[in-house]
């Protein structure tokens, strides 16, 4: 089980790297072309869409990140009344649920980039308009890994013995 606490790490951290480095881009991207704006009458062509899919790509990754506390949305008021093991065990099948629809989620966004990349098209800076949208599959896979993942741990908690069970 710790092999798969150390990946969770891993990936959190490099998710959390890209979303401070993509939030960090877009706060410095947008200030500078509302001086550019304001200050010479100019500003760069590409600064805009490319702040709207860092907007995109940020989404997705504290998404991410927030699947993997356990922080993303839920219903508890029934759960408030279960036992510690049956909570779990609630857990791993809402984690199971949602990491199908995220799987699903993922490979239709897959197919639409796909028909995107067929299409041809370009984003900004002679940059495809496919690959800023592969963050869409990559998004909902991630999701989907983050879900599985925090299943896999709430049912090794449920079926650990208890500390009260123990003594």
């Amino acid at each position: 089980m710790s092999i798969i606490r150390q990946f969770s790490k891993l990936l959190v951290s490099v998710e959390t790297a890209l979303l401070v480095l993509f939030l960090t881009v877009m706060i410095v991207l947008a200030f500078a072309q509302v001086v550019m704006r304001n200050v010479f009458g100019t500003g760069f062509l590409w600064g805009d869409p490319l702040v709207r899919h860092l907007v995109l790509w940020s989404g997705f990754f504290g998404a991410s990140l927030a699947a993997s506390q356990e922080r993303h949305i839920s219903i508890d008021a029934l759960t408030k009344f279960f036992s510690p093991r049956i909570k779990h065990w609630v857990q791993v099948l809402t984690n199971l649920f949602a990491t199908v629809v995220c799987y699903f989620l993922g490979s239709s966004a897959w197919g639409f980039m796909i028909d995107e990349r067929s299409n041809g098209g370009e984003a900004f800076l002679s940059i495809p308009s496919w690959i800023p949208l592969l963050i869409i599959p990559i998004g909902y896979w991630l999701l989907a890994l983050h879900f599985l993942l925090n299943s896999i741990d709430n049912a090794a908690q449920a079926v650990a013995p208890s500390v009260e069970e123990a003594h």
